[in-house]
């Protein structure tokens, strides 16, 4: 799929195996999610803009080196599970502004009802990074993004650990300019709208609440 990048390496897919496990704990599946999110990160900052600064060496050697440019990130994760993932990026973007935003989908409507919308107000100058592990219907995803585009950032890209083909149409179908960072694309929705094979409600087993 376009725009659409799932993530083989070896270390990303052994610890999804371990997250998709009925028996992980809570305390486990929190690791792995933080371990995943640290991961993935690596890939999806490949583009970020460095600078040159002028450092000392030990040896006192005078070098020009890179670092990464500021402003270039914030992290806006959908509550409730998005959170499990900031602990991991903001491991490797210790300086990147947060967001959150509270979306939930009433159940006789299916419409996605926003509850809560806080984020930095200097989104013109970033590049957000929506942080939500799974992609099952797409549309809390783009509700986000419908959202959080009226601010007119940078740019915009999803991190999530599952998705289905369903969540990465609808998706593609409303913001085809948005690239997806992903473990996963799994074989698709059951009738109660869960990823399968999946990994279970994410939020409910981050937080223990199943």
């Amino acid at each position: 799929m376009k725009n659409v990048h799932v993530i083989q390496h070896p270390m990303v897919q052994h610890k999804l195996t371990h997250l998709r496990m009925k028996d992980t704990s809570t305390g486990k599946f929190r690791t792995l999610l933080r371990e995943l999110a640290l991961l993935i990160g690596y890939e999806v900052t490949r583009s970020l803009d460095l600078s040159t600064i002028t450092i000392q060496t030990p040896l006192g050697e005078s070098f020009q080196s890179k670092v990464l440019a500021e402003h270039q990130i914030a992290l806006i994760a959908i509550m409730r599970a998005g959170i499990g993932l900031l602990d991991g990026m903001l491991q490797l973007l210790p300086n990147a502004k947060v967001g959150h935003i509270g979306l939930y989908r009433d159940v006789s409507t299916s419409a996605v009802i926003e509850y809560y919308f806080k984020v930095p107000n200097d989104l013109s100058r970033r590049k957000l990074l929506v942080l939500d592990p799974m992609l099952a219907t797409g549309q809390s995803a783009v509700a986000a993004v419908d959202r959080l585009k009226e601010l007119k950032p940078k740019g915009i890209e999803l991190v999530c650990v599952l998705s289905s083909p369903e969540g990465l149409t609808y998706l593609q179908e409303s913001h085809p300019d948005l690239k997806v960072y992903t473990a996963a694309i799994d074989r698709g929705l059951n009738d109660d709208k869960y990823i399968v094979p999946g990994i279970g409600d994410a939020g409910d087993r981050l937080f223990g609440t199943l």
